[in-house]
């Protein structure tokens, strides 16, 4: 064939393609009520007559249709938006998620065309998809859960060794990296982390003099305001090194030295009693079959009726172990991509372990609500310097911990997603020495 006729024909071959995925979203766009449109690659738009300025989904080249023809999952759309290759236009993700039609989703899909559908399979079928997702680096699904040190390390490097400049750019002053505590309708992020600190070290019952244990204490936030406020001695363990050189700097500039010990170990190796521990956002990244292991270990490490707070992200229980087991496209895209090792259990699980370890359950709150608007508030923070964040990180991460913190946030506001504090005391015979009521955490 001679290279005019080759041309022709590509050229008409991709005509052809436009014409069958315009064909379908728009038969989509009726059918289903979407109340947002689609901009295309040669930037038409789909219906013809939304408006340039409304909310739309652009797709930037044919090899996005081809990859989600070749593999329509939702790995597929996060690889798509990573690359920057399915953009929101006019919007965010929470203005997509806002615009999805009413009810089961699937079941109205089941009356857009099928003969548009399989005419857009047929003719993308062997179309080039492009290049790859940065995200393809990344080992398939065997995530290391092994529990020990050196695993343990590598994991947490891979999410919190990315630059402390980076999370500078979305987290409070303090720097602290977990679900915040509104103590009523607000959105300053630097309050409700204060007030969560507080709040911690109440439940405790910290007082000056306690020996006191921060396990994975992040870039020292809670142990410098334990410290600061309630007078104990404090410790830290850490396995992120980033993390530790900025909270050293932090203990030296407070002139908390003497008073706030980090370690840079596997909270499996600390040795000695404390009078107070907390996990606060740690206990995710243990990983279900090591939790006998984790909860010996801060049973060890408390004496006899001190107090553990344990503070974690959890999952809803299923109606069998077995269904629980399985992983959600988005919870093995989280493991996967964010928190390599990884894994969430449900309430009754962490109740059950802390009580086969040795420990008496004393008071269990719900945070969700507090986590969904702590989690928007960090992306509204990093999506406003996000050309700051893609100078340090590149483009491809930003755009992945964006999706990572919108995610987050959509899940604790439809319930997928729990953050649970439980308060426990190591089991002794005889009173607990905690008072009867709770009023005064608060009063």
């Amino acid at each position: 064939m001679a290279p005019s006729e080759t041309r022709l024909a590509e050229t008409r071959l991709a005509e052809t393609r436009l014409a069958a995925i315009r064909t379908l979203l728009a038969d989509a766009h009726r059918k289903l009520g979407l109340r947002l449109g689609f901009v295309l690659w040669d930037g038409s738009r789909v219906p013809s007559e939304w408006p340039a300025d409304g909310l739309m989904i652009q797709l930037a080249d044919e090899g996005v249709i081809a990859s989600l023809v070749r593999r329509p999952k939702p790995d597929t759309l996060i690889k798509l938006h990573v690359a920057g290759r399915i953009e929101a236009v006019n919007g965010t993700i929470f203005d997509i998620v806002a615009a999805r039609p009413e009810g089961k989703v699937t079941r109205a899909i089941r009356g857009v065309s099928k003969l548009a559908a399989l005419n857009v399979i047929r003719h993308f079928w062997r179309a080039d998809r492009g290049p790859p997702s940065v995200l393809d680096r990344i080992a398939g699904d065997e995530i290391d859960r092994d529990g020990k040190p050196a695993t343990n390390k590598a994991n947490v490097a891979y999410h919190y060794d990315v630059s402390n400049d980076f999370y500078k750019l979305f987290l409070d002053p303090e720097m602290v990296y977990t679900c915040a505590y509104f103590t009523e309708d607000h959105g300053d992020i630097a309050r409700a982390q204060r007030d969560k600190l507080d709040m911690i070290c109440r439940k405790l019952r910290l007082k000056p003099g306690d020996r006191f244990l921060d396990i994975g204490c992040g870039w020292g936030a809670l142990v410098c305001h334990a410290a600061q406020h309630f007078g104990v001695e404090a410790h830290g363990v850490t396995l992120a090194e980033e993390q530790l050189k900025l909270a050293e700097d932090k203990i030296r500039r407070l002139g908390l030295e003497g008073r706030v010990t980090l370690h840079l170990r596997d909270y499996t190796q600390m040795e000695g009693q404390f009078d107070k521990i907390a996990s606060i956002g740690m206990f995710e990244q243990v990983g279900i079959k090591n939790h006998p292991a984790y909860f010996q270990t801060v049973n060890r490490l408390l004496r006899p009726r001190g107090l553990y707070l344990h503070h974690t992200i959890a999952r809803r229980a299923k109606k069998t172990d077995r269904a629980f087991a399985r992983m959600s496209a988005e919870y093995r895209a989280l493991v996967r991509y964010i928190f390599p090792g990884g894994e969430l259990d449900h309430l009754g699980m962490s109740i059950t372990s802390l009580e086969r370890a040795g420990f008496e359950v004393h008071d269990v709150e719900g945070w969700r609500e507090n986590y969904q608007r702590t989690t928007y508030l960090w992306w509204q923070r990093l999506n406003e310097r996000r050309a700051e964040a893609e100078a340090l990180v590149g483009a491809d991460k930003t755009r992945m911990w964006l999706l990572y913190l919108a995610g987050c946030s959509l899940a604790f506001q439809r319930g997928g997603a729990f953050i649970n504090q439980t308060l426990v005391s190591k089991r002794n015979k005889g009173p607990s020495g905690l008072p009867f009521t709770r009023a005064d955490l608060y009063s």
